[in-house]
């Protein structure tokens, strides 16, 4: 074989190699994107077409995505559906992780803390795809609480203190998508709509925390902060709540440095 052939074959073989790894590399991105933006819809799913929209994909690119994730278990299609949904893989890797990262167990002091420092309701919500969950609640020593969000329960992302914290981590534009979704669900909340919800999102920016009042719960106010991990990201949100009076301009004042500091060292408990 002569010399430049052998330096062909090489060159040939190199970029090969490297296109193959990108392909690899962009397909694991597009297959995480998805579960993504399936996560957020959860439990009703989505279709491939509407997939393939938010992805900015061809239709037959996605359904490849789709198919190689339900073979793996990471999704399934509903019965009698064409939409996707996450799969029992999904479930069973939370379950795997939840034994290493069990947020309820990792916050309990902080927020038993929390509540004794402030006299108020201690809450820890964490996002389910679209919304806001109450992973854990403990009462403060004040005579009046506000037990009235159960543990379990959901709320679209924004209408609580929580819920608002965790939607303002989100860039604008996933914000806003994600409100458009969960607009037909704003009716329930007194004196809420999309723009409300919208206008609490630059205020929570402007701020630095969420405060949110008379909307989740009628006569409760509540600020929140979010959680972050080594990585930056908001996996959590701390919140106090107590009644409407009690919650002034003064109050918040005084709550918001304990808040920050239960938040911080959630934060330094989850970092390696």
């Amino acid at each position: 074989m002569r010399q430049y052939d052998f330096h062909l074959f090489r060159y040939v073989d190199f970029y090969m190699n490297e296109a193959t790894k990108r392909e690899g590399s962009q397909s694991i991105s597009r297959a995480i994107r998805a579960m993504k933006h399936i996560a957020r819809h959860t439990p009703n799913g989505m279709r491939l077409v509407d997939i393939a929209e938010e992805m900015n994909l061809e239709r037959p690119t996605a359904h490849r995505v789709l198919k190689a994730l339900v073979q793996e278990g990471m999704l399934v299609q509903l019965p009698g559906s064409k939409r996707y949904t996450l799969g029992p893989v999904m479930f069973e890797l939370g379950l795997a992780a939840t034994h290493q990262f069990n947020l309820r167990d990792i916050c309990a002091p902080i927020l038993e803390r929390l509540a004794y420092e402030t006299g108020d309701t201690s809450f820890l919500f964490v996002r389910s795809g679209n919304d806001a969950i109450c992973l854990s609640r403990i009462q403060g020593h004040y005579p009046i609480q506000t037990p009235v969000v159960p543990i379990g329960s959901r709320q679209p992302l924004g209408v609580s203190a929580g819920g608002l914290a965790l939607l303002s981590c989100l860039d604008k534009s996933e914000a806003e998508q994600i409100l458009r979704e969960v607009e037909p669900r704003l009716s329930v909340y007194e004196n809420l709509d999309i723009k409300d919800v919208i206008d609490h999102y630059h205020r929570t920016h402007e701020l630095g925390y969420a405060w949110i009042s008379n909307h989740a719960v009628p006569g409760v106010s509540a600020l929140g902060l979010p959680i972050r991990n080594a990585a930056g990201t908001a996996v959590a949100a701390i919140t106090v709540a107590t009644t409407l009076t009690r919650m002034t301009k003064s109050r918040v004042k005084e709550i918001l440095p304990v808040l920050r500091q239960a938040a911080d060292d959630v934060a330094n408990l989850l970092r390696p």
